[in-house]
């Protein structure tokens, strides 16, 4: 169901009607308001849901529209630091007169000072499964089969916590099969005894009470952390005596996507790893992070050098403020002096006003310097200045501005061997390297390959809003030997590849691409001799040769494995005199 008239809004750079599109899919209410309370936009479901078209509510006062029911925007204004808060179940009818129980969850929308610009709510309806719900007695085990086909998850516990019911939808969220935790303690599903979640289940058992809605969080069979909603009650038998217990739940990763996107933030809980290297960087970043020193990321392509930055920034004191990024291979040479640092009227022909750089749109932020290696050794000293003085000339001024920047670099290239071979100023690399953070590469941590399969393809599936497909153990296998030279992110390319392709409940080996699956004959007289020996024998030479072999010469998919643009794989290849 796509509400196809309704006009594209942006908002902050987010693009509202394909996040109301996407609640359009899977029959999830939603609209957005303003900081005035105005609605700007609404989707299908939820004007179904409410009985009124989008002519009747848009630049409506929300008020108005729920009215007698607390206003979300007023939920967000209270609560300006709480993460996407619920208003209580509420009952509506619809223009047939049906009643629906609804949950409303308020998603803040920030600005870039981090200031409340608005909301965006979610209307969750819960009428049908609390309907199936209130016929469902121990003994009527003919609802078995219905329970096992809603996509909402569902487990059922005796008065000792023991697991004896499971439906597909739990495994899926899960990863567990029921066989794994049927006459296991519901704990398994939770951090233990103590979790939030049991005490709810346990409390409902004995006094009877259910508790709706309730926001927790579930530890899958790879120990990842699952957002979820659910509901808790107690189960009776035909005597009216309370048996056990029953929970219903959906994984709200969805709606955690949403929030991030919105809010632009990241925690340490988007970087996924149980290797001991990336525990030693969850740790020094967690030290780092709320300090001002300079941070230098190096990294091959793709490993998140660019995530990481970003989590960096808001786990700081400066998360309220911008962030700035800017790529110093993808800028022309003859451009990126007046990029990063802007120019003044008259500082060359066509500039006819003043133009701010990258480091004043930072000002009281984080800047983030990526691929930092390759910057002109021109610029190198103008850089260094900045990081000594915090001042800077814009180009054609005879004045220094002043800035307040935190700087974080990054590199897939090492640079203490740059400064060996003269390619970057000694002095800025020790400026630079105040705390270094060495991300591994993927095939140095082939332990997290299944949890980041696990992980990522969940993700994909939940921005689509579809269920994640099984992976046959030949596929999984082809996964686990691959050697990614692209890292993280041709992992996540390679499985969107395969959760498109695919079509049935389980990717198999055919699903994924066909590099993965063979490697392709050398073509011969396609790589030109090299007269540097230096460049014959750079690394990242041999690296784009290889994943050139790997997708067959097609550069579209070779730059994506690099995690690079197009235009930067052919930049590299002349410069590495790599003709395909």
């Amino acid at each position: 169901m796509k509400a196809s008239s309704r006009p594209t809004r942006q908002w902050l750079g987010i693009r509202c009607d394909h996040w109301l599109d996407v609640m359009d899919e899977l029959n999830i209410g939603a609209f957005v308001a303003d900081s005035r309370r105005r609605i700007t936009a609404i989707n299908l479901s939820a004007q179904a849901l409410l009985g009124l078209r989008e002519s009747e509510v848009v630049e409506r006062d929300c008020r108005e529209v729920f009215t007698g029911v607390p206003c979300t925007m007023e939920c967000v204004l209270n609560h300006p630091d709480a993460h996407a808060p619920r208003d209580p179940d509420l009952e509506v009818t619809d223009e047939e007169n049906r009643r629906h129980l609804i949950t409303r969850m308020a998603i803040p929308i920030t600005d870039g000072q981090g200031s409340i610009a608005g909301c965006m709510t979610i209307l969750q309806d819960h009428s049908p499964i609390t309907q199936l719900i209130d016929r469902l007695h121990y003994e009527e085990r003919r609802l078995t089969n219905v329970l096992d086909n809603l996509d909402v998850g569902i487990f059922s516990v005796n008065r000792g916590g023991l697991i004896n019911f499971f439906n597909r939808a739990a495994e899926t969220i899960s990863g567990y099969d029921r066989h794994q935790v049927l006459g296991q303690s519901c704990t398994k599903l939770f951090a233990g005894e103590a979790a939030t979640d049991v005490c709810l289940l346990k409390t409902c058992i004995a006094t009877g009470k259910a508790r709706n809605g309730c926001q927790g969080t579930m530890i899958d069979k790879d120990g990842v952390r699952v957002p979820i909603r659910a509901t808790y009650l107690a189960l009776r038998n035909e005597k009216n005596v309370i048996i056990g217990g029953l929970a219903t739940f959906q994984d709200m990763t969805l709606a955690q996507q949403l929030d991030q996107a919105i809010s632009d933030r990241h925690t340490f809980h988007h970087m996924i790893g149980k290797d001991p290297a990336m525990h030693r960087i969850f740790e020094m970043v967690s030290v780092v992070a709320p300090t001002n020193a300079t941070v230098l990321v190096e990294g091959a392509t793709g490993t998140g050098k660019d995530l990481l930055a970003r989590v960096i920034h808001s786990a700081s004191q400066r998360a309220a403020k911008p962030l700035v990024k800017v790529n110093c291979a993808a800028i022309p040479e003859n451009l990126i002096e007046s990029e990063i640092f802007g120019y003044v009227k008259g500082a060359f022909t066509g500039a006819e006003r003043d133009k701010p750089g990258r480091f004043s749109e930072a000002e009281g932020g984080t800047i983030f310097l990526d691929e930092i290696g390759d910057l002109p050794i021109a610029l190198q000293a103008k850089l260094l200045r900045v990081l000594e003085d915090r001042e800077f000339y814009p180009l054609g001024s005879r004045h220094t501005r002043k800035v307040d920047v935190r700087i974080i670099s990054a590199t897939n290239r090492k640079l203490d061997e740059l400064v060996e071979r003269g390619l970057f100023r000694q002095d800025l690399y020790y400026r630079l390297n105040v705390m270094r953070i060495e991300l591994p590469p993927l095939s140095a941590r082939r332990g997290d390959l299944p949890l980041l399969i696990r992980h990522i393809a969940r993700n994909l599936c939940a921005t689509r809003g579809t269920t994640p497909p099984g992976i046959s153990r030949s596929a999984m296998q082809i996964l686990l030997d691959y050697g990614y030279p692209g890292n993280v992110r041709e992992l996540e390319n390679i499985l969107e590849h395969a959760l498109i392709i695919c079509r049935d409940a389980t990717i198999e080996p055919d699903h994924l691409p066909g590099y993965v699956n063979r490697r392709p004959e050398l073509p011969r007289g396609k790589i030109l001799p090299v007269s540097d020996t230096t460049a014959m024998d750079h690394p990242e030479r041999h690296r784009i040769i290889a994943v050139l072999e790997k997708t067959g010469g097609h550069r579209g998919r070779a730059a994506a494995a690099l995690g690079m643009e197009r235009t930067t794989l052919w930049r590299k290849m002349k410069k590495y005199q790599i003709r395909w």
